[in-house]
């Protein structure tokens, strides 16, 4: 076989996601933005969610629609029970179907234990993991009506290694995994996938706002000597959406640069 011939090498196709309506929260900045402008490429609508910054979600917005692409902006609060249902029924109102929710939204009140509060403790939880956990119930039942439906969940290597003064986030982010595993042996026989993407350190806002001699010694740890780019983060989630998929649930992928296998 020669090398243009390669399965590795093949394009995937510009409209894979054509008719396909996903929802992305946290959909307008960093990680959340290059999976919103990933699936929107390849022919998706995305309902991108958002909380604060209206400003950057209208930017996107119309970024991609002067593209060509179907784009929603959509206000609420993950922590919120009830901003959970209405950005759902919004959705569905607008297009009729949901097909992928990429749970992405995400809070830092970064403090060692001895100094976290318990209101610090729960503000986390309450968006990472609550939040979550919220948009799966808003989505769920309308997913198991169609006999299809994927839902990835974005964690962090944080939950994995834990880290100084992020107990509350790597708490949050380590839940994300059993929430995963338990939903997708859940609906494994429904037609629902359910993963996990676990990204390493990448070059979002929030990784940029470190102060440059503690950014330098974390990339000095990653074995391949860079951070990440939020659009090698949105490929993974691409692969986990496809058909072609269908058999991975209940995973959690790595995109850490070798970090942590």
């Amino acid at each position: 076989m020669t090398t243009a011939e390669s399965p590795a090498r093949q394009v995937v196709a510009p409209r894979l996601f054509e008719g396909r309506v996903a929802v992305v929260t946290g959909g307008t900045r960093g990680i959340g933005a290059a999976i919103t402008t990933e699936l929107v490429g390849l022919g998706a609508h995305v309902a991108a969610g958002y909380n604060r910054d209206a400003d950057t979600a209208a930017q996107v917005c119309d970024q991609l629609t002067a593209s060509g692409g179907s784009v929603s902006v959509h206000q609420g609060n993950v922590g919120v029970p009830g901003d959970c249902d209405r950005v759902i029924e919004e959705v569905l109102a607008a297009r009729g179907r949901i097909d992928f929710l990429v749970n992405n939204a995400g809070l830092t009140q970064d403090k060692t234990v001895r100094r976290m509060s318990v209101d610090d403790w729960h503000a986390v939880m309450r968006i990472n993991i609550s939040g979550a956990f919220y948009m799966i119930k808003s989505v769920l039942d309308h997913m198991l009506e169609r006999g299809s439906g994927r839902i990835v969940n974005i964690s962090s290597v944080i939950g994995q290694t834990g880290s100084v003064g992020q107990a509350n986030y790597a708490a949050s982010k380590a839940a994300l995994f059993g929430l995963s595993q338990s939903l997708a042996l859940e609906t494994a026989r429904k037609g629902i996938t359910v993963n996990c993407v676990a990204p390493g350190f990448i070059g979002t806002d929030m990784v940029s706002a470190i102060p440059e001699e503690i950014l330098k010694g974390i990339i000095d740890k990653v074995p391949v000597r860079r951070l990440g780019r939020p659009d090698e983060v949105a490929r993974v989630v691409r692969f986990l959406l496809d058909d072609e998929s269908s058999y991975i649930t209940g995973a959690v992928y790595t995109v850490n640069g070798g970090l942590f296998p």
